[in-house]
This record gives C-alpha cells, sequence and structure tokens, in this order.
C-alpha cells in the first residue's frame, strides 16, 4: 500500500467539562496514535495541528468564543477533504464523528483502529 494522508479524528472537547488536563489527554491520545500512523508509513494529520496556532494567533480568549469557533471545527472540515482516509478514535464526540461522516461523503477510507490500516510501502 502507498502512504495514505489520515485525519485523525478523536474527541478533544467531549467529555471534559473543559478541563484543560482532560482536553490534553484527548491529545495526547490523537498524538500517539498518529505517531503510530507515521511509523507505519503513512502521513498522519489532525485538525488541531492547525486549528489551535491560528486560533491563539487570532485572539482567541478561550474555547468556544466566537474565534474559535469560527476557526476549530472548520479546519477540519477542509482538511477531511484533502485527506485519503480518516481513522476515528477514542469515545463519543459529535466533531469527530463529524469527520467521519464528511470522509465518508467525499469517499474516502475510513478506519476504527490501527489494525485495519496496512503499513506502507
Amino acid at each position: 500500500m502507498n502512504p495514505l494522508l489520515i485525519l485523525v479524528a478523536g474527541p478533544y472537547r467531549s467529555g471534559t467539562n473543559d478541563d484543560p488536563v482532560l482536553i490534553a489527554r484527548n491529545v495526547e491520545a490523537m498524538t500517539d496514535t498518529s505517531l503510530k500512523l507515521f511509523r507505519a508509513g503513512h502521513l498522519p494529520v489532525m485538525g488541531e495541528w492547525f486549528a489551535l496556532p491560528l486560533i491563539e494567533h487570532a485572539g482567541s480568549a478561550g474555547i468556544g468564543d466566537p474565534v474559535y469557533d469560527e476557526i476549530f471545527h472548520p479546519i477540519s472540515r477542509r482538511l477531511v477533504a484533502k485527506c485519503d482516509a480518516c481513522l476515528r478514535i477514542g469515545g463519543p464526540s459529535t466533531g469527530a464523528d463529524e469527520m467521519v461522516a464528511l470522509a465518508r461523503q467525499h469517499g474516502k477510507k475510513i478506519y476504527h483502529s490501527l489494525e485495519e490500516i496496512p503499513a506502507a510501502r
């Protein structure tokens, strides 16, 4: 299999009550998964890698403010259209489920575990 550009979609805020420690754990889970994808020869990507620096630079005062809402999910919506596949990880998440639905609409491959994804050559 050729290397795939794979969007890792998992919970960010879901189930955290916006607790920064719990959000960081969610990001760490997606980042750990991204590293495993990279080591399997693929190019992982997370919407957070694009959105969070832009949100900060745009002057967001915090999660859920207008700047955050302008950027956070729209980045991932645009990104999923450019990816070859989407890997859904973690627990309940409306945002991650939306990314899977969008990936499906764009005809992208959907994975639900790392084991489903063959290593790239």
